[in-house]
């Protein structure tokens, strides 16, 4: 397994990502990735689903420790009450003592976020969070947080049809991994015809293909979501084979600043790529 190594840990390049998942599936999916060899698991308060994920992670023979195992803090429990309440209930819903890394899921310009992302710190030196990072995140922001703590990490969306240059730049010049999210753009790649051709010609789908082309990256890690073991195991299933210099470049060509998370309390984003 490809690892992305920042801070002093290895983290799977490859993640299971929870979010939309819940309940039994979301249960049955967590014990099923860790069977099939994920070692890193993704999820958040806002998702609903860190009970499943903590009972999918005590029922597995996988230990603990082998486990990289990220929550976030909602962008409406800001303030440093909040975040350190919300983080213990989240330790108690994964039925953990400690998340590997604790994130802040979106910005918000209500609170200073030296009070929020001073109190993730507080958590950090506590123990109960072994890692900081934030989520959806701009440049301008990115630099600020890093003012203020050692923040290791910064999931956004990022798949081939939004570049995410500046961002994984900032990050790889910082000691921190970049971890996409919605690496296939909502199931768009599954019918781009440069993907097409390029899977072809390798055997494999154009969703290993995307995924390959993701975690080649350096300090870059995914963490799809899959409903199905059949798509589990093939999005496991990207190790066996390498993309040319011609393969990258045309994925790479496929950006056209296409964003498909963008709600409305989204930072304003600072260009097409950002």
């Amino acid at each position: 397994m490809k690892t992305v190594d920042v801070g002093g840990a290895r983290i799977p390049a490859l993640g299971f990502g929870t979010w939309q998942l819940e309940g039994d599936d979301c249960r049955a999916g967590v014990e099923n990735a860790l069977d099939l060899g994920y070692r890193h698991i993704d999820t958040a308060q806002i998702y609903g689903n860190e009970a499943e994920v903590g009972e999918a992670i005590q029922a597995s023979e996988v230990a603990r420790e082998d486990i990289w195992l990220t929550t976030k803090v909602w962008y409406e429990r800001a303030t440093a009450a909040q975040v350190k309440s919300s983080t213990e209930e989240s330790l108690r819903k994964l039925r953990t003592g400690y998340v590997d890394l604790l994130l802040f899921h979106w910005p918000n310009d209500r609170v200073e976020l030296k009070e929020t992302l001073g109190a993730m710190n507080e958590l950090r030196e506590q123990g109960l969070a072994k890692h900081i990072g934030v989520s959806n995140f701009t440049p301008t922001l990115l630099k600020q947080a890093l003012e203020i703590a050692p923040v290791r990490a910064l999931q956004c969306e990022y798949h081939p049809f939004l570049a995410q240059k500046e961002l994984i730049a900032l990050c790889a010049a910082s000691d921190m991994m970049f971890t996409a999210y919605s690496p296939l753009a909502r199931g768009e790649v599954l019918e781009d015809p440069t993907l097409r051709l390029i899977a072809e010609r390798h055997g494999k789908s154009t969703v290993q293909v995307v995924l390959r082309w993701l975690v080649d990256q350096p300090h870059v890690a995914a963490v799809p979501k899959a409903s199905s073991e059949a798509h589990r195991r093939a999005n496991f299933d990207i190790f066996d084979f390498s993309l040319t210099d011609a393969d990258v470049a045309a994925i790479d060509g496929l950006a056209r600043g296409q964003r498909i998370i963008d709600p409305g309390f989204a930072p304003k984003w600072e260009n097409a790529s950002a």
